[in-house]
This record gives structure tokens, C-alpha cells and sequence, in this order.
């Protein structure tokens, strides 16, 4: 039994980044339905036959279609036996695939990072500077993982201080900790909670009267300024 790339069990997939990619590639409308084609078998054998009798289109543009998708890099045509053992042509679609996958990642950790800056939007209760999003933009790009992030900037919140400047801090110095799963962190703050500790104490600076716009951010992190 053959089996369908997983690509093929999310239908907006297919529907919208497989037409987006098409109209990406400049893709003439036999291209386009002979992609369809093998997009919903999956690749498989090629039968050009039936192919034509399916689409209604003639043997040789079938042909000239499948030259230029091949060229295109979107599909492969490989020679390989079937379940007769008999010598056939047969359609990978990998080129397609990766494509998509691509596309697909990239509207992924892009809906991410938007859910990120709207959550800090609505915990600060104002639209975040140019200077922060680029801030939050390095914490990811740095490896931070959403969840810690979350847990600093909630960690802000709880303690009044909903600043940029005071959250870099408390994520450098949960990596200066070795703090790498949002468990390590959440044990951390249970034990600093039952200690009764300020953030005054913690960090021994007061983050809610610094207003030198260039010393906002941690030595540890690589967007401190260090002019002055």
C-alpha cells in the first residue's frame, strides 16, 4: 500500500501554498494541471495515457508539461519496476514537497512571532517600540524558547515592572543558570517565591527608575549598548 506524504493530509496545503508556489514558478495552465495530478497521487507511476484521457489534453503537451515541471526541479522522473517487475517511469515529488514544507515553516514562525509581539502588546497595554520588537525578535532568533520568554514576561508582570530592559535580564540570567525547559525555570521561581525575594534584590538595580535609553539591556546580551 502506498503512502501519501503527510503534506497531503492538511488540504489548505494543497489548496493554497501548492497555487501559490504554481503562480511562484510561472506555471502555464498544463503545468499547473499535470502538477494536480501527480500532487494527488502522490507521484506514482506515470501512465501519460491516462493522463490525456483525464485532463484532455493532447499526448505531446502532456509530454512538454512534464519537461518543464521536470526541469523546474518540481518533480523527478525516475525509471524504477513496478510490483510486475517490469521497467516503468515513476514521479517523485520531492522537489514539490520540500517547496512546500518551506513555505509552510516559514508562515509558521512567522504567525508565531506575531502571536509574541501581540501578547507583549497586550501585557504592556501599548504597541511595542521598533527598538523592542527587534529586542524580541533576538530573543528568538537566539535560541529562547517561546514558552521562557512567556514565563519572563509574565514574570514582569507579576512583579510591576512590564519593561523591555527587565525582562532581557531575567532571560540571561536564567541562561547564565543553565535554565533550558520552562520546568527548570518554573521550579526556580517557586523556590525564589517562597523566599519572599524582590526584584530589587534579585537583580540588585532599580529597573523601574532607569531611564538612560542606552543602558537598557543586560551585559550578558548581545543588544547592550555600551556608549555611555
Amino acid at each position: 500500500m502506498k503512502k501519501t506524504h503527510p503534506l497531503f493530509n492538511k488540504n489548505f496545503i494543497v489548496n493554497e501554498l501548492l497555487i501559490k508556489e504554481a503562480v511562484k514558478q510561472n506555471l502555464n495552465l498544463n503545468e499547473f494541471l499535470l502538477l494536480m495530478v501527480f500532487a494527488e497521487n502522490d507521484g506514482g507511476k506515470l501512465d501519460i495515457q491516462k493522463i490525456t484521457e483525464h485532463l484532455y489534453i493532447k499526448e505531446e503537451d502532456v509530454l512538454e508539461a512534464l519537461s518543464s515541471l521536470v526541469q523546474k526541479k518540481l518533480i523527478n522522473n525516475v525509471s524504477k519496476k513496478d510490483e510486475n517487475g517490469k521497467l516503468s517511469d515513476f514521479i517523485e515529488m520531492d522537489g514539490l514537497f520540500n517547496l512546500i514544507e518551506e513555505s509552510y515553516s516559514n508562515n509558521t514562525d512567522s504567525a508565531k512571532k506575531n502571536d509574541i509581539y501581540s501578547i507583549f502588546e497586550k501585557e504592556f497595554g501599548r504597541t511595542i517600540t521598533p527598538m523592542e520588537y527587534e529586542i524580541i525578535n533576538g530573543w528568538i532568533e537566539s535560541g529562547f524558547k517561546e514558552g521562557i520568554i512567556f514565563l519572563a514576561l509574565k514574570e514582569a508582570v507579576y512583579n510591576g515592572v512590564t519593561n523591555i530592559r527587565y525582562i532581557d535580564k531575567v532571560l540571561f540570567e536564567w541562561k547564565k543558570q543553565g535554565f533550558t525547559h520552562e520546568k527548570d525555570v518554573e521550579k526556580h521561581l517557586s523556590k525564589q517565591n517562597s523566599k519572599n525575594n524582590s526584584p530589587k534584590e534579585l537583580f540588585d538595580c532599580d529597573w523601574i527608575n532607569i531611564n538612560d535609553e542606552n543602558k537598557w539591556y543586560s551585559k550578558e546580551s548581545k543588544w547592550y549598548d555600551s556608549r555611555s
